[in-house]
């Protein structure tokens, strides 16, 4: 083990540090960064490992730039208090605390859009791309995940008791649309919303739908283009 002595200053008692303690301090924050990519949609320990090697490789100014940036997206993104999805602050005069209140997107608050229907999706991304299609005319509301298939605690993985309270809220809603991918995880978490809904719903006052397999098996939503959402849309049963 390599020591350092630190000199003193007079009358004082020589600092001893091991030089390995700081060199493992530093590895245990490569660990942490490496780990915390790893979290990321789709990105595993290599792919993670490449990510915290490429900051490295970057300027301090670059750096400093990028976490002001996450900073400045995260204080002027609120959450939607009826779908949850995020949505770009656009009045000043709303404070980052507001996300604890009711403020509502702009499609939630458009009276235009239709009452009687709502489409639940896993995620921003998926809502995002059935909105580009211009297929759809309802409300959203965003579960935040699926829910892998061993896994017994589902509300730790999506919004399942606010998706229920949402719905019940609804006063005019007809139809709930299941709109998750065809995945195992996108089948199980499917399964699990309908039999919640099933046990507070009506089913002759309320329908709950899934997407039409316009959609091929093991396709992720977000990456499925205008024509075939417009046509799992059609076909939904």
């Amino acid at each position: 083990m390599s020591i350092v002595v630190i000199e003193p200053s007079k009358g004082r008692t020589p600092l001893v540090r091991p030089l390995f303690l700081s060199y493992t301090y530093r590895m245990d924050n490569l660990r942490r960064l490496e780990e915390i990519f790893t979290h990321f949609p789709g990105i595993g320990p290599r792919q993670a490992r490449r990510f915290v090697y490429y900051l490295l490789n970057k300027s301090p100014a670059s750096i400093s730039e990028f976490t002001k940036l996450v900073e400045e997206v995260r204080k002027a993104v609120l959450e939607c208090a009826n779908c949850h999805r995020f949505f770009l602050n656009q009045s000043p005069e709303r404070s980052h605390a507001s996300k604890l209140s009711s403020v509502v997107c702009s499609i939630c608050a458009d009276s235009s859009r239709d009452q009687t229907e709502l489409m639940v999706v896993a995620r921003d991304s998926d809502f995002e791309t059935i909105e580009k299609s211009a297929a759809y005319k309802g409300l959203y509301f965003i579960l935040g995940g699926t829910v892998p298939i061993l896994d017994k605690d589902p509300d730790k993985r999506i919004r399942l008791k606010q998706l229920l309270e949402r719905i019940t809220s609804m006063r005019s809603l007809k139809e709930v649309i299941l709109s998750l991918s065809a995945t195992p995880e996108g089948e199980h978490t499917m399964t699990i919303v309908k039999d919640a809904i099933g046990r507070i719903g009506d089913p002759d006052t309320m329908k709950v739908s899934l997407l039409g397999r316009g959609l091929s098996t093991g396709a992720e939503l977000e990456y499925v283009d205008g024509d075939t959402i417009r046509s799992a849309l059609q076909n939904r049963h």
